[in-house]
């Protein structure tokens, strides 16, 4: 009988948890489109939870163990509950991939034995400001006279090495270190966004130009949208986000052009197909996934937007 065991286990159905911390999010809404597409090419299945929060990340985890479930993906509502997830996946007997932010243990490490799919922060941040640096080339802007608004949210490790990874690419060609403007935004939204920038406009009305950056789409929305308020021509105002997700492409569809020039495109299909994927294949081959894979971005504007995501099939 004892034989039987193991080719009983191999039989059971496979359940896969996909927890994210904000459902409502576009980009999350992507990643979990795409995960629903490998539960299909591989025959299990995928229960989504949104946890927008310690406690129902908990809640969401012993759920998963009652359903029989024998892993999940994670995007945790708080890096610095790393250890907190390892304790519950342990104890139930998950495997857990984290995604997109990378789980943290105690000390503030990353925990290596999470197997993690993100991206570079810091070199995505990179990209945004190389693309604006060519943008403002262009316009034949003199950088002593551009401010550069960094829509900041800075509780969230990735989200500072995005920003700063804009503004040192402005820095390195010549942008003053006086000319960075940073607006701490509440929380990762457009309205949040709006509010810090704006605040940050009024303090600051002697520049002739700006160009603003922020840790995804929606908060270099809320700067473009809070220069339009403080009347700031589109012609003297270069917004590029991160993600590129359906806040971008709604603003690219728009009659006419704003002044959200750009984003830097992730794939969210890589996200939400590649860790499903890579989690079923942990389980029923016991083959864990690499321990860290950090995917790259491509700039994506209202040009070139149409034939980059068919390229990327999305």
């Amino acid at each position: 009988m004892l034989t039987l065991a193991p080719l009983a286990r191999a039989a059971d159905p496979v359940k896969i948890g996909f927890l994210v911390k904000q459902a409502e999010e576009p980009w999350f809404q992507d990643e979990w489109k795409y995960a629903e597409q490998a539960a299909k090419d591989k025959g299990f299945t995928l229960v989504k939870i949104g946890i927008p929060n310690g406690e129902k990340m908990m809640a969401a985890i012993d759920n998963l163990a009652a359903q029989k479930a024998q892993g999940f993906v994670i995007c945790a509502p708080d890096v610095k509950l790393g250890a907190a997830v390892a304790r519950a996946a342990k104890r139930h007997d998950l495997k857990v991939i984290s995604v997109d932010d990378q789980l943290l243990d105690g000390a503030g490490k990353a925990i290596a034995s999470i197997p993690h799919m993100g991206i570079s922060g810091y070199e995505i941040g990179k990209q945004v400001g190389l693309g604006l640096l060519e943008e403002i080339k262009k316009r034949g802007w003199n950088l002593n006279e551009v401010a550069a608004l960094r829509v900041a949210f800075d509780q969230l490790p990735t989200g500072r090495e995005r920003t700063m990874g804009a503004v040192d690419a402005l820095m390195a060609a010549g942008l003053p270190p006086a000319n960075v403007i940073a607006a701490p935004q509440a929380k990762t939204d457009t309205e949040n966004a709006f509010n810090a920038a704006n605040i940050a406009f009024t303090k600051n009305p002697k520049f002739k130009h700006w160009v603003a950056v922020g840790l995804n789409d929606e908060a270099v929305l809320g700067a473009v949208r809070a220069g339009e308020g403080r009347g700031i021509r589109k012609d003297d105002l270069i917004g590029i986000g991160i993600g590129g997700s359906q806040t971008a492409l709604n603003e690219f569809t728009k009659p006419v052009a704003t002044a959200f020039f750009g984003t830097v495109l992730i794939s969210p299909k890589r996200h939400g197909y590649e860790t499903a994927a890579n989690m079923y294949q942990w389980i029923t081959t016991n083959q864990a996934p690499a321990a860290l894979t950090l995917t790259s971005g491509t700039l994506m504007t209202r040009q070139n937007q149409v034939e980059l995501r068919k390229q990327l099939g999305l």
